[in-house]
């Protein structure tokens, strides 16, 4: 890959910058989260570890024996929160999903592989309670984006015996990452998110899914059309790296920039939302 200045990163991963309507979405999406939460059954801040920023937010299941979906926001893991995310739900729970969305910690106060240990903590959490609240406990998706599609990734690619000895060794039916970053070697050399994130070659190395050993699938990689070149190159690299056994979904969507490419995955008719459907084992809309 050709060498980049500082500059050409920033204009590349800085997605406020390159999409000015996110000053307008993003306090659309939390006004639309409180929404849901006020006309849905949901259980808010269950704990699932005993660390800071170790809790959940779920929304039961209509039936027992549904599926599961786990969302994990984006924010670089350094901004956002799991109430800014719960407009996830609805279109889930009403095509008869149990969802569950988790808050981790965020750097600079925690490093990344943190972030990554207590994700892994929230879907363990999710298998051993799935069933309290509607949830098929084998039939658990992980979904993120951006960063949370990086930690979704990651979530595919976990070995689950060394997380808890109950687990069972594929925990995860399946995984979606939207506009999801797989190679952290460029992140690392992004000056605005640097200070934070305070990356290093060997945190790059420990924590970039892109080069870890390929898991069992399916990971479908999804990304807007109208991203930078950066973000639909690393939607490729994942499948690229992985393989289409593993990545048998990797497109980019027309049309959608960073942050609308998350409205896809709520909107019935979109694709985003088809493929969640079908990893979840839930008829089409």
């Amino acid at each position: 890959m050709a060498l980049h200045d500082a500059a050409w990163h920033d204009s590349q991963y800085n997605n406020r910058a390159r999409v000015p309507e996110a000053a307008v979405l993003l306090p659309r999406w939390a006004e639309a989260s409180a929404l849901a939460r006020s006309r849905m059954t949901c259980q808010l801040d269950q704990p699932y570890g005993d660390e800071a920023g170790e809790t959940l937010d779920i929304f039961p299941a209509r039936d027992s024996g549904s599926p599961v979906l786990v969302f994990i926001h984006g924010g670089y893991w350094r901004a956002l929160d799991k109430a800014d995310h719960s407009f996830v739900a609805p279109a889930f729970v009403q095509a008869g999903a149990m969802v569950v969305v988790p808050n981790y910690a965020l750097c600079p106060a925690v490093g990344m592989a943190q972030i990554a240990l207590q994700t892994t903590r929230a879907l363990a959490w999710t298998w051993r309670n799935a069933a309290r609240f509607g949830g098929n406990r084998s039939r658990i998706v992980v979904a993120g984006h951006s960063a949370g599609g990086h930690l979704a990734a990651m979530l595919l690619a976990c070995r689950w015996k060394t997380v808890g000895d109950d687990l069972p060794a594929r925990l995860l039916a399946g995984a979606l990452s939207l506009s999801g970053v797989f190679d952290l070697e460029p992140i690392r050399q992004t000056p605005f998110l640097q200070g934070d994130l305070q990356l290093t070659p060997a945190a790059v190395r420990r924590l970039s899914p892109a080069f870890f050993p390929r898991p069992r699938g399916p990971l479908a990689a999804l990304v807007g059309g109208d991203e930078s070149e950066a973000f639909i190159r690393q939607n490729q690299l994942i499948r690229d790296q992985w393989g289409p056994s593993t990545v048998p979904v990797c497109e980019a969507l027309p049309g959608l920039n960073h942050f609308t490419v998350l409205h896809d995955l709520v909107d019935p008719a979109g694709r985003a939302h088809a493929h969640a459907r079908r990893w979840l084992g839930l008829s089409a809309a």
